[in-house]
């Protein structure tokens, strides 16, 4: 091994590759619990230990460059090995044990979370994972769930939460639908077919009003509080839905409506109470989820 070959600390490795998967210097540094200058620092050492430049500035957006990219792959191997080191170093994963309450909405439950669920028994078998499916929002200060991931953060000061990343989501159909009431081409054009509601029918309509649809209660006379419900319902072919991307991406025979549109985006929140989070099997969750939710990101297809 040459030793002198090695230029930079593995703090700064982390600052690269926390700024790529969060997408700014500012959500990354929130991520590692530092300050915006100081990850800043850790990132500029990294191209100056290796004399290369990682991200150009583009607007207000950062983008990788060529050698940044090509860097990319060697450091998430790193950061999984850390992980790893992290684990046995803490008494081997193995032996964390006792019951942990995951708390998602009901479409998350059923279609996202599984995988998370199958590896985080294939590494702390003697864990007890309860997934509480609901779509209202589970009081943590309460303990009525020990990790809620939400879609608006937290402002309560006894929880940490961390911003996952941006979701995407788009209208969709099942094909049957679109072969027997046509294929709209504009927004005006979806004011002539029926939609599947979940959740407040009335908050749904206004948020898509603002998008420019023309939408009333007259096209929503289906729907559920569940959205597991709404969507079997709308690939049964009863009606045109709003689905993450990722969900419809692993589900046959459902097509993106009007394909061309801006995505409709919501942040996905991960959040535990501050006290939990120095709980062995609390921190082993939050983290597995957190990379989880972070690289199934490119689960969806656009």
């Amino acid at each position: 091994m040459n030793w002198q070959s090695v230029a930079f600390d593995w703090n700064q490795a982390r600052a690269f590759l926390a700024t790529v998967e969060e997408g700014s210097l500012s959500a990354a540094a929130r991520a590692l619990g530092l300050t915006q200058p100081t990850l800043g620092r850790q990132v500029a050492a990294l191209e100056e230990n290796l004399g290369i430049l990682l991200f150009e500035r583009v607007g207000k957006s950062l983008v990788l460059t060529p050698s940044g990219l090509d860097l990319l792959d060697h450091v998430r191997a790193m950061c999984d090995a850390a992980s790893r080191i992290s684990l046995t170093a803490s008494g081997r994963s193995q032996t964390i044990e006792g019951q942990v309450r995951i708390t998602a909405s009901d479409v998350m439950s059923a279609h996202i979370l599984p995988p998370a669920v199958e590896r985080l028994r294939e590494i702390a078998p003697l864990l007890e994972i309860d997934v509480v499916a609901a779509n209202d929002i589970r009081d943590l200060q309460l303990r009525e769930a020990d990790i809620a991931i939400r879609h608006v953060r937290p402002d309560q000061p006894d929880l940490i939460a961390r911003h996952v990343r941006d979701a995407t989501a788009h209208f969709y159909a099942s094909k049957s639908y679109l072969d027997r009431f046509g294929r709209p081409d504009s927004f005006d054009a979806l004011a002539d077919h029926a939609f599947v509601g979940f959740g407040d029918n009335d908050r749904m309509i206004e948020r898509l009003n603002a998008f420019g649809l023309s939408l009333t209660h007259d096209n929503f006379r289906l729907g559920s509080e569940s959205g597991v419900v709404a969507w079997e319902m709308a690939r049964r072919g009863l009606g045109i839905i709003v689905m993450s991307d990722e969900v419809a991406a692993n589900t046959p025979d459902i097509e993106r409506v009007l394909p061309d549109m801006e995505p409709f985006i919501f942040p996905i929140w991960l959040t535990t109470h501050r006290e939990l989070r120095t709980s062995r099997r609390i921190r082993l969750v939050f983290d597995l989820l957190a990379d989880f939710l972070t690289k199934s990101a490119g689960a969806s297809v656009s």
